[in-house]
């Protein structure tokens, strides 16, 4: 899982690197600026933002407002930086001092969190409406019918040329009725 930490001096951040290497998280991208860290988080695609209450450009407040979608954030600072109130589920607030053991089940939990939006908004896209199910249903029972193939053969060949043109099922489906409609 990718995590990005973001503090205004850097040796924070690389501080922050370290422990996170030794707890077994490898490949943390260091930022001490907020724009720095939105272009990690946009490279990334998805994962959890460790930072301070203020980088070198802007406050976390303003960080939050901009954080990606499949991004959750920790918030590390001082009880007098403490927010009044938890702004999202996008977001955790963890007071100094830190213990290990609360920012390591944190992170995991934010992680966690990451994973099942990704899996849930891939299920949501996996589901196919009713007339896409028809289309796809009416390219199969054309090539059951043209080429004498049985309906597993059908729905194969329709996914091996999906995969050879690199195009999904649905579209596939639709080339085959155009192609046989000529």
């Amino acid at each position: 899982m990718n995590i990005v930490v973001a503090f205004a001096k850097s040796e924070d951040a690389q501080n922050f690197k370290s422990i996170l290497s030794r707890g077994g998280y490898d490949g943390v991208v260091t930022c001490t600026s907020g724009v720095q860290a939105l272009s990690a988080m946009d490279d990334l695609g998805s994962g959890v933002i460790i930072c301070g209450y203020r980088l070198s450009d802007m406050l976390y407040s303003e960080l939050l407002e901009d954080l990606p979608a499949y991004f959750k954030m920790v918030m590390v600072a001082s009880t007098n930086r403490a927010p009044l109130e938890s702004e999202s589920d996008n977001f955790v607030y963890l007071p100094t001092p830190l213990q290990r053991a609360d920012l390591f089940s944190t992170l995991k939990m934010m992680i966690e969190g990451v994973q099942r939006a990704k899996k849930k908004a891939k299920e949501r896209r996996m589901q196919r409406s009713d007339d896409d199910k028809k289309i796809i249903n009416q390219a199969k029972a054309l090539l059951m019918e043209r080429h004498h193939m049985t309906e597993p053969e059908a729905h194969k060949y329709l996914q091996k040329c999906a995969m050879d043109s690199g195009t999904n099922l649905l579209e596939t489906a639709e080339m085959i009725i155009s192609l046989t409609n000529i």
